[in-house]
């Protein structure tokens, strides 16, 4: 996973990225927008190789990095914020990215180990709040700061097959929400996205684990980065970013949540079916009792 701490035009920010999907796309967009970053993940040769692909004002030569793993403790944590604030002749963070993600293998909700149940917490809601708690501080001082949660369409609607995974985003929407609302009126803004599928820089994209007539519409990386970087620079609370049929369902769970419920219970079962074949599990021949989505 990679994580990124950025200065866009007179500021300073920390963005949380996975390095092998989306974030490479998002670091390579805001540094030609000239921020300023510090990339961060448990990989530091990957690290070095994005920064090298960086182009901009400030980049690569004024790109930082700091290698650090979410699940390794809130003093390591610690360390890492530190570190972040010092850069940049101690200008501090004002935007804070968070995007890293543990997700598992689809399966059925009672189909999970407690490893498996503890990692996809620590990484996806432990971690970014221990981090957002570390910095908190700092922003508050200056009265300013900006956190940006790179959450999923999972946190929004039910996702047969997705159950852990899906609970963990629940949880990272309501933390987030819940500070925004206690720490707006001392400058601390929180924006949330929710993406539906993405195709990521992979290739994991819209032909799915190479099964013939298997297709997924997804919105490209590159597409959810600047949409990404649209709503944290106009202040949004919320934004969702998906293709079809994933954004109506959104829409239905949030405004007509009698139907939305109904919807995903009538796919559930199916969606499970489809996972196992390695089909299309974002299919509307789902709600039609057709079992493998092709």
């Amino acid at each position: 996973m990679i994580f990124i701490f950025l200065s866009l035009l007179l500021l300073v920010a920390l963005l949380f990225k996975f390095l092998t999907s989306d974030g490479e796309v998002l670091a390579k967009q805001l540094a030609s927008l000239g921020a300023k970053l510090i990339l961060s993940s448990r990989n530091e040769a990957e690290l070095e190789r994005v920064k090298n692909q960086l182009t901009g004002k400030h980049a690569p030569g004024e790109v930082k990095i700091i290698p650090l793993d979410l699940a390794s403790g809130e003093e390591f944590l610690k360390e890492a914020v530190e570190k972040a604030e010092s850069f940049f002749s101690g200008a501090g963070v004002d935007y804070m990215i968070h995007n890293a993600a543990y997700e598992r293998p689809k399966s059925t909700a009672l189909d999970v180990n407690e490893e498996s149940l503890k990692a996809t917490f620590n990484i996806n809601v432990l971690g970014p709040i221990s981090l957002t708690r570390l910095l908190a501080s700092s922003m508050l001082s200056r009265g300013r700061g900006h956190f940006v949660v790179m959450s999923s369409a999972a946190g929004k609607t039910p996702t047969p097959g997705q159950a852990i995974y899906s609970a963990s985003k629940f949880a990272l929407n309501g933390y987030f929400h819940s500070l925004r609302s206690e720490l707006c009126q001392k400058g601390i803004k929180v924006t949330i996205v929710c993406p539906g599928p993405i195709e990521t820089s992979n290739g994991f994209g819209s032909t799915t684990s190479g099964k013939k007539g298997t297709f997924e519409r997804r919105v490209s990386s590159e597409r959810c980065a600047e949409l990404t970087i649209i709503a944290a620079t106009h202040g949004l609370k919320e934004v969702w970013i998906s293709d079809q049929p994933v954004l109506a369902v959104l829409y239905l769970v949030q405004y007509m949540p009698t139907v939305g419920y109904w919807l995903m219970d009538k796919i559930g079962g199916n969606r499970l079916a489809a996972a196992a074949q390695k089909g299309n599990t974002y299919s509307l021949s789902l709600l039609f009792g057709k079992k493998k989505a092709t």
